[in-house]
């Protein structure tokens, strides 16, 4: 698979429904193929995780310098406003997001054995996790509280995702390999997959090589994209818990909530979703400073995950800790775009 470098001004995002006629954020790389994150071997997929550029990055994902010097975005995107396109057009409930007809993966995907087993655990995942409050003690209850703080907050938030996905502190190798393996637990895949894909929908945020694009409809963006991903499933509540907040990240803070930053693409700050997934929700937020470790970044922007880095840092464990600059700040507020 060949990387090619493209001038910070390339245009990667095909013209897709919501992106018609609109300026398109600035990429520096570019690549030879269009297959889904899922049908890449784990060898090109390291690749990727070693190599790929987050989203917008002049040269790389440790320097968060380099953020500021991206494409000033100009337009606040939100509906379609192309004549004569609502006859195919779908509008996502309670919000201004209008994208094409959504994907139906259950009657338009090409299903295999891989398909379909994932489907079959996720539907018995879900169906077991109806069942638990006929089975319901207190033990049991405490011990999936625990679990969630360790997989969904050290693990997903602050493992996966900001410190491997996005670089935004350094952590001593043996907590980051125990921080590591708590997100292994949570059963999203193993590092490799999961922070490959994330930077993947970062490249191609809101466009039609987004791997879980709200262009496709909510619920693919929310849960179906992955069913043609190998994933490893679990029974229990907590396990569906885990995996629904996530997505809400992916379906919901990308179609309700505010923006606050000129970011070009579709990403919300979500309140809700923030205090279920320890301050993921603040999207926008995240979309517009991809690097900071801190992504409520107002005082009343509730963050546990930034809490515990600030924490480890305050210890001695996490150190070069990236925040946005108040230059940065400026170059993206909507106030200074005349919007």
């Amino acid at each position: 698979m060949a990387l090619i470098a493209s001038t910070p001004n390339s245009k990667l995002f095909n013209q897709s429904s919501i992106y018609l006629n609109k300026p398109q954020p600035s990429t520096t790389l570019r690549y030879n193929f269009k297959l889904p994150i899922s049908k890449i071997s784990l060898s090109k997929r390291l690749a990727l995780t070693t190599h790929i550029l987050i989203c917008q990055y002049g040269e790389s994902p440790n320097n968060a310098h380099n953020e500021a010097t991206r494409s000033k975005r100009t337009t606040r995107v939100s509906a379609i406003s192309t004549p004569g396109l609502e006859s195919y057009s779908h509008r996502i409930w309670w919000s201004d997001v209008v994208v094409k007809s959504p994907t139906n993966v259950l009657v338009e995907g090409k299903w295999d054995s891989i398909s379909i087993g994932n489907l079959g655990a996720v539907v018995m995942m879900h169906a077991l996790a109806l069942y638990a409050p006929f089975t319901f003690n207190w033990g049991a209850f405490w011990v999936a509280v625990v679990l969630y703080l360790a997989t969904g907050l050290l693990g997903i938030c602050l493992s996966f995702h900001r410190n491997l996905a996005h670089k935004s502190f350094k952590l001593p190798k043996w907590l980051e390999y125990v921080f590591a393996y708590c997100g292994a637990l949570a059963l999203q895949g193993n590092p490799i997959d999961w922070v490959s894909t994330h930077r993947y929908h970062h490249q191609f945020c809101d466009s039609e090589q987004d791997p879980h694009s709200p262009l496709e409809g909510f619920w693919f963006s929310h849960m179906n994209w992955m069913f043609d991903a190998k994933i490893v499933t679990e029974r229990g509540v907590r396990t569906a818990w885990v995996y629904h907040i996530t997505w809400f990240v992916n379906s919901a803070s990308h179609v309700w909530g505010t923006q606050a930053w000129n970011t070009g693409d579709l990403s919300r700050n979500n309140w809700w979703v923030a205090l279920l997934s320890f301050g993921e929700g603040w999207h926008n937020n995240h979309h517009a400073f991809e690097y900071s470790a801190r992504h409520g970044l107002e005082w009343w922007q509730f963050d546990m995950t930034w809490y515990t880095i600030k924490f480890l840092q305050v210890i001695g464990l996490a150190k070069d800790v990236k925040l946005p600059t108040e230059v940065h700040k400026q170059r993206l507020a909507f106030e200074n775009d005349g919007i």
